[in-house]
């Protein structure tokens, strides 16, 4: 059998039994979007979290069996906006986004202070151990590394070609850098983030292998430009938003953790009235890190290349990442809608 007519009888197979449901949360998000949320009913609203974790169940699987692209594109359209509606804010828009931007957000990470370190430290022994594994064996690299996220870069590549083609890229103009690379970016990074905080529903094991495994290919990527005398440059090129790009997995683990914590240790609430308390925090904190993923993605796909000297992307780099310390770890006021744990 053709390759080609293998991949539709494998879609095929897939969507049957899962795809009324697709349809059916469609729909409740469409009047979602046009009317809000309180045009669902009881019944609806119910139902709704459970449709979101089905899609994110598909898209898991889908991706793991590496179906054709434009289902894998529907599913992730389906699931962002699905969070969107299942975990976005709940009154009028501008002082609901004023009081996430003053509040919600910076006080949802406080808040998760131990979560979000055992997240870093996580990320950080993937990279590490990435690092260690590429350096002693460059093969490795394909290893942790898929080839659709390598982008031609890996063991071969030469000194030149990484400087000439990726480093120090010309920039590819405004319709490449806004409308393709940073969409891209922002949908596949943010559908990272998403997975990462929504597994953390199997107590927080899948959250953590995901995070560790983003360390690795960071680690990959960086052992590889090191073999090459580049891992200055590197980082440099990396760092204008990879502080942003990183911060926001980190946080999307962390968001995962919280759920994870309630789910083995409820205290003395129920499960579900533990999940329940702690539900307005975690959803902050994703919905942050959402909103870093689009800066992230605005930074590298638009502006990166615009820089062309290592050191001013390293100053760029300490300065954003000195803005969001600060951001996030000042003390704030509290306020009626703030998420309580």
């Amino acid at each position: 059998m053709a390759p080609s007519r293998a991949l539709v009888l494998k879609s095929s197979e897939f969507r049957r039994g899962r795809e009324e449901s697709w349809r059916t949360l469609e729909i409740l998000l469409e009047r979602a979007e046009r009317q809000g949320v309180r045009a669902l009913g009881p019944a609806e609203l119910e139902q709704l979290p459970l449709l979101y974790r089905q899609a994110l169940s598909s898209l898991s699987v889908a991706r793991a069996i590496a179906l054709d692209r434009h289902l894998l594109l529907y599913l992730e359209d389906l699931a962002l906006r699905a969070f969107l509606v299942v975990y976005g804010p709940r009154r009028d828009l501008a002082g609901g986004v004023r009081d996430f931007l003053l509040r919600g957000f910076p006080r949802a990470v406080q808040g998760a202070g131990w979560h979000v370190l055992i997240t870093l430290l996580v990320l950080l022994a993937g990279c590490v151990a990435g690092y260690a594994l590429t350096i002693a064996d460059a093969q490795w690299f394909n290893t942790f590394v898929p080839s659709g996220l390598a982008g031609g870069r890996g063991p071969a590549s030469t000194r030149q070609e990484l400087l000439d083609d990726e480093i120090f890229h010309p920039w590819p103009g405004l319709v490449d850098s806004f409308l393709i690379v940073a969409n891209f970016l922002f949908q596949h990074n943010t559908m990272v983030g998403i997975l990462s905080f929504s597994l953390g529903i199997a107590a927080g094991i899948p959250t953590l292998l995901l995070i560790g495994y983003q360390g690795l290919v960071l680690g990959a990527f960086l052992a590889v430009h090191a073999k090459l005398g580049l891992a200055y440059d590197f980082i440099g090129w990396v760092s204008i938003h990879g502080i942003t790009e990183l911060g926001a997995i980190v946080l999307c683990g962390a968001g995962g953790l919280l759920i994870a914590e309630k789910i083995l240790f409820p205290g003395r609430y129920s499960r579900v009235e533990s999940l329940a308390r702690v539900g307005g925090q975690a959803s902050h904190i994703a919905l942050g890190a959402v909103l870093l993923f689009f800066l992230a993605a605005i930074l590298e796909g638009g502006f990166r290349q615009l820089v062309a000297s290592t050191p001013l992307r390293l100053l760029i780099g300490g300065a954003v990442g000195a803005c969001w310390m600060t951001y996030l770890a000042l003390p704030r006021a509290g306020g009626d809608d703030e998420p309580r744990p």
